[in-house]
């Protein structure tokens, strides 16, 4: 059976953009994703988490890493419990409220970590680093900036 050449068909520029985002992030995603599992047993939402606490030194609270990830809070609790399950997160009792946790990589989560991120980073050197100039990576940082910007009428601020 022959294979059809799909197209979008007649879009505007604006509409054009937009699918090209979503198509870049969704083939992106899927690299890394794959990547990441094949190499760490290491789903790309694992990574996710992995990365906010990466960046933090001091434990976080559950809560915040719900709101800056794109996972929901049972997500979160569910990678959370997967990566403590590893060994490569660990939780603490928050000092200022009882009814609260706090996360944060253990030494070997940082480690892993690590690891994860040079796989990540040589699954996207072909299509994204090596494509990609000091021109366009600034041009992108500025619609992502652009694209974050919250306005009133907006509602909860997006992840990042």
């Amino acid at each position: 059976m022959a294979r059809t050449d799909l197209t979008l068909g007649e879009l505007s520029t604006r509409d054009h953009a937009f699918y090209g985002l979503v198509w870049a992030g969704t083939t992106l995603s899927a690299l890394v994703d794959q990547a990441l599992t094949r190499a760490h047993d290491l789903p790309l939402s694992w990574f996710e988490v992995m990365l906010w606490l990466n960046g933090q030194d001091e434990p976080v609270a559950a809560s915040d890493l719900g709101a800056k990830t794109l996972l929901s809070r049972s997500q979160v609790s569910r990678v959370v419990d997967a990566l403590r399950a590893r060994g490569l997160v660990e939780r603490a009792p928050s000092p200022t409220d009882a009814r609260s946790v706090r996360i944060a990589l253990t030494a070997d989560g940082r480690r892993a970590f690590a690891e994860a991120d040079a796989t990540r980073r040589a699954a996207l050197a072909e299509v994204f680093h090596d494509r990609l100039d000091e021109a366009d990576i600034a041009a992108l940082e500025t619609v992502w900036a652009k694209l974050k910007q919250r306005r009133p009428q907006d509602g909860p601020t997006t992840p990042g």
